[in-house]
């Protein structure tokens, strides 16, 4: 099943997709289905992000390749940072970065949406809590990360978390092929099950800190191949049995 948000006559409603419509419900899915008899068809619905997060947790340095290129050896735990919930970004949202901002990074990612709260869930545990996955772009100033020494600023202005175009459940988050695409040329390409801790650790790990809320975001990492994009450009991130999410850099 897929979920989306859309914005209808200026109101964001949440629907399941079937065939080529969507089918309108009364409350977001995560107590379940509440249908409200509307029906609308996708090709003239606007997406939103298909959630409303209270915090995006963010794991770094999640694939062995992508810990080199950044020049360090792969971390012994998952290494987290949150973005802020101004960074959220809709499927086909512009991407712009303020004039300060000297390199513009992709970073092509699964997310994970959880359904309900969660606190010190155990890993065989993890599916109960998730609503579905996602495709986003880890939007990331690289200049400034590297000037700041951390990565709070860089990785949280605004509109620099574009993710969609749906949540779908049924998914094994422990294989899935992802690719990035940079005007339509291939950058990044790798599978989560390169990941260094999958995802029923990572709730697990999050969660024994942390609770998280119905529509929090896991960013599970980002495969090697990251770089720079400038406006104009377009980065499509495609994940299996997802979707694709594609934005335009203005």
């Amino acid at each position: 099943m897929k979920y989306v948000r859309l914005d209808h006559s200026g109101t964001p409603r949440w629907g399941v997709i079937k065939g080529d419509e969507v089918l309108t419900l009364s409350k977001p899915p995560y107590d379940g289905l509440e249908y409200d008899g509307g029906k609308l068809p996708l090709s003239q619905c606007r997406l939103l992000a298909p959630c409303e997060p209270t915090k995006i947790v963010c794991v770094g340095k999640n694939y062995i390749e992508h810990a080199k290129e950044m020049g360090s050896e792969p971390p012994g735990f998952p290494i987290l940072f949150l973005k802020g919930v101004n960074t959220v970004n809709r499927p086909d949202g512009a991407v712009h970065a303020p004039d300060f901002v000297g390199r513009l990074d992709y970073e092509g990612e699964l997310a994970v949406i959880i359904r309900r709260r969660a606190k010190d869930v155990k890993a065989k545990d993890f599916s109960d809590y998730v609503l579905g996955y996602t495709c986003l772009n880890d939007v990331t100033a690289r200049d400034i990360q590297q000037h700041d020494g951390q990565w709070t600023r860089a990785k949280s202005m605004d509109g620099f978390c574009p993710m969609g175009p749906w949540a779908a459940d049924g998914v094994d988050p422990s294989g899935l092929k992802l690719v990035t695409r940079l005007n339509g040329t291939v950058v990044q390409q790798g599978s989560t099950a390169d990941f260094i801790t999958p995802v029923p650790q990572l709730l697990e790990f999050i969660t024994a800190a942390m609770t998280l809320e119905p529509g929090d975001v896991i960013a599970t990492g980002t495969p090697a191949g990251i770089g720079s994009m400038i406006p104009g450009d377009q980065v499509e991130v495609e994940i299996e049995g997802i979707g694709t999410l594609k934005n335009q850099v203005v």
